[in-house]
Formats: C-alpha cells, sequence, structure tokens
C-alpha cells in the first residue's frame, strides 16, 4: 500500500546490506590509498601512478602528500600473520573453484566470503582448508597441469603457516592503516595473480 511504512526490522536489515557495501567501497579506498604508498616507494612516477590506479594525477599527487611516514604494506606472498594467510587460502580457493568449473567442494565458501556472507572466523578457516585439502585430493585431474604442483605448493605453505603462531620477527608489522580485511584481500588477490602465472 503506498505511504505504508516498513518495520524497523526491514529497515535494518536494508540498512545493514548497504553499510556492508560502503564500508566495502571505504576499505578499498583505504587499501588503493596504500598501494600508492608502495608505488612511490618504488620510485614510480605519480604519472605512471595515476594510470594504473584510474585517478587523476592531482589525486596522486594529493594522496602522496598526505601519505603518512609509516611503512608501507608489505607485499611479499611469504607472511605469516594470520589475516594474510586467511587471504592466500581464499585466493587459492577461488582459483581451485574456477579450475573445477565451480563444482569444487570449496565454491560455496568461496562465494560466501567474496559476498560477505560468511565471516573468516577461526571455525570458517578450519573448514575451508578441510574443503580445500579435499578438493585437492579429489579434484586433481580438473586442474591444468602446470597449476598442480602449484596449488598444493601453496597449500602447504599456508597450511603450515596457520598451523604455527606467527613469529614476531618473521612477518615486519602491517602499518596501522592497513587493516586484517585489507591484508586478507590484498593477499587473496596476490595469491590469484601468482597461481595465474604459474604458482
Amino acid at each position: 500500500m503506498e505511504g505504508e511504512e516498513i518495520t524497523e526490522d526491514e529497515a535494518a536489515r536494508l540498512l545493514a546490506a548497504m553499510n556492508e557495501v560502503i564500508r566495502a567501497g571505504e576499505e578499498m579506498r583505504r587499501l588503493r590509498a596504500e598501494m600508492i604508498k608502495v608505488f612511490v616507494g618504488y620510485g614510480w612516477t605519480q604519472e605512471r601512478i595515476a594510470r594504473l590506479t584510474e585517478m587523476s594525477q592531482p589525486a596522486v599527487s594529493k594522496q602522496v602528500r598526505a601519505r603518512s611516514p609509516e611503512a608501507p604494506i608489505a607485499l611479499s606472498l611469504r607472511q605469516d600473520d594470520a589475516p594474510w594467510l586467511e587471504g592466500r587460502l581464499w585466493g587459492l580457493a577461488e582459483a581451485i573453484s574456477e579450475s573445477s568449473d565451480e563444482t569444487a567442494h570449496c565454491t560455496p565458501y568461496v562465494h560466501a566470503f567474496a559476498r560477505g556472507r560468511k565471516r573468516f572466523t577461526p571455525r570458517a578457516v578450519d573448514e575451508l582448508r578441510r574443503l580445500v585439502e579435499e578438493d585437492l585430493r579429489t579434484h586433481a585431474d580438473r586442474f591444468p597441469a602446470a597449476n598442480r604442483s602449484a596449488y598444493r605448493t601453496a597449500y602447504d605453505e599456508i597450511s603450515r603457516g596457520l598451523d604455527v603462531p606467527a613469529k614476531t620477527a618473521a612477518t615486519p608489522p602491517a602499518p596501522a592503516s592497513a587493516t586484517p580485511s585489507m591484508r586478507r584481500t590484498l593477499a587473496h588477490q596476490i595469491q590469484r595473480d601468482r597461481l595465474r602465472v604459474g604458482g
């Protein structure tokens, strides 16, 4: 009926979905700012950074001037903090799912994480590890031949890291501006990219 009010519960559900999208957008902007710090550290020109980030050069210049003095986020794949390892596991699971035409056991978890329907709790991570292990055992014949070894090597590295508490000195401390979610997302993307080029 026109003009009919929705309930507070309905409003809460609607706004929860919207807020999730808004938070994701804000987090991606912060992650891009972290990446700009990394690129500046490489000595890349603002023009090159603007082209890669699809930002205007004045916008890049503003971010460069505003950047904090703390060290930029590290991009080495081999880091041993939990969010980084969880991101790598997610990226590996996504690659396995795609290689198996989304018939892999881990596929529902991959979609749930990507859509924000599942959180990276210890229980969810353990379950994803179990599903990835099962896929490596039962779906290996569906993987591209060049990727079979890379998938297993990545899984073994990630699994060992998750089984052993992170060593304080092994991974440089992340910048305060890099949230666990940002580190997870970045590790996910880097792991996917490395698997695409053969591990």
